[in-house]
């Protein structure tokens, strides 16, 4: 999707936007306060009046700090203060958020484009591993494990326990990924740790069957001789 898309979708309200900002935020350079200012002035509208004791009185700010936030963030780009022409022919001024959307849309370009530079590597990295192409039915499987927020540490870690067992098989991988899920495993930490209580659980095993018959020989009333 174009940037320009994802300005349009949230001018008509269709997204979030404080929870994905809220995430994001730190990366555009903004501190917490101007970040909420600028919610604020989002809950507004498009063209907010430009009327800094309205905005003292109702965040319950000193006035210096209001001019403060609306400096800083004209200075970094998020808003502009116009005078313009509003329905009655009247010159006013007025906020501009197109700022705002611009660099939001452009955030969430970035992130779409990472997680598809992601998902390219795991199907990547299975091919290689597999030594061949994979099907349209195994890229679906690598997507379903995507869509269900399935790390791509723990798709590697699955794969590796896959060829350690010498099976070059999705259905086999989606099966570990399927009982590491009910186990509560998420990392590769998580991976190794069950590892390691699997190879103590074989330990205990083992010493559990030593031969009770050889451990309970009367050595002393031995008459084979």
């Amino acid at each position: 999707m174009k940037s320009r898309q994802f300005v349009d979708i949230i001018k008509q309200g269709h997204l979030v936007i404080p929870l994905y900002f809220l995430k994001n935020y730190k990366k555009l350079k903004l501190t917490l306060e101007e970040f909420v200012f600028l919610m604020y002035l989002y809950q507004l509208g498009d063209k907010c009046l430009f009327n800094p004791s309205k905005y003292q009185e109702e965040l319950g700010l000193e006035l210096p700090k209001v001019m403060e936030y609306i400096d800083a963030l004209t200075g970094k780009g998020f808003i502009q203060v116009e005078v313009v022409k509003n329905e009655k022919e009247l010159m006013e001024e007025v906020v501009l958020l197109d700022g705002f959307y611009r660099k939001l849309s452009l955030s969430m370009v970035e992130e779409s484009n990472e997680n598809s530079n992601s998902q390219s590597n795991i199907f990547e990295i299975v091919e290689k591993e597999f030594g061949r192409t994979l099907s349209p039915m195994e890229y679906e499987i690598i997507r379903a494990w995507l869509d269900n927020d399935m790390s791509e540490e723990l798709i590697k870690e699955a794969i590796k326990e896959a060829t350690f067992n010498g099976v070059s098989n999705l259905r086999y991988i989606d099966k570990i990924l399927y009982e590491w899920g009910k186990l509560g495993i998420k990392t590769a930490k998580d991976v190794d740790d069950n590892r390691h209580k699997r190879a103590q659980r074989r330990e205990e095993e083992a010493d559990s069957n030593i031969d009770l018959d050889i451990v309970d020989w009367d050595w002393f009333d031995d008459d084979s001789e």
